[in-house]
């Protein structure tokens, strides 16, 4: 599996999302009609989302899988898929608005299967037939 393409695309997602909750507090409480002191709560899980961002931007080049990078693997492992499981939970008991956060489930849950892939597989050999 190319886990720089994995790694990459993981980074941007969180990346995104961790610049938006960052800088955007209050309207991102606005949508989702928080109360008045989530604004500083949505800054962190900004900060979080860029912390892991990070990492995963950081670790791209290294090789995942297997025993190698295993804390990185495990790391958005269980990010995404408890993410994954919190959104589709939510989403089945909303009532009203969920389309955002079926995308959002949908997004969670690919990125844990890949990284389930990754963390419980060997990294493909990278030896040539000559």
């Amino acid at each position: 599996m190319n886990t720089k393409l994995l790694m990459t695309m993981s980074a941007v997602i969180l990346g995104i999302t961790g610049i938006f909750l960052s800088f955007l507090p209050e309207e991102v409480s606005q949508f989702s009609s928080s109360t008045s002191s989530t604004p500083i709560i949505f800054q962190i899980l900004g900060a979080l989302y860029s912390g892991f961002a990070m990492l995963n931007w950081t670790a791209k080049a290294n090789l995942i899988g297997g025993i190698y990078s295993r804390p990185v693997a495990i790391g958005n492992f269980t990010h995404f898929l408890i993410g994954g499981l919190a959104l589709v939970k939510f989403v089945l008991h909303a009532t009203t608005g969920t389309s955002f956060f079926w995308a959002c489930a949908i997004v969670y849950l690919i990125f844990s299967v890949l990284f389930g892939y990754v963390l419980f597989t060997n990294p493909g050999s990278t030896k040539k037939l000559v």
